[in-house]
């Protein structure tokens, strides 16, 4: 399980990153597109890290709303 923050673009798609993984972003027209798609950047991402030996680092974020 990851946490995943999705937001809508300057461009108007909508971004989806995974922070436990930086570098780990992708984009959709669509929150469900976007949604799907980072699934599959997480799982190359971390498929990436194994096949170089390399270690997959723990979920560690917490999220929080503030209201402001």
């Amino acid at each position: 399980m990851r946490q995943v923050v999705i937001y809508r673009g300057e461009d108007g798609y909508w971004v989806a990153e995974c922070p436990s993984l930086p570098g780990c972003v992708s984009q959709g027209k669509t929150k469900e597109k976007a949604v799907a798609n980072v699934k599959e950047a997480i799982e190359g991402y971390i498929e990436a890290l194994k096949e170089d030996g390399l270690p997959v680092p723990e979920e560690r974020f917490e999220t929080i709303v503030v209201a402001v």
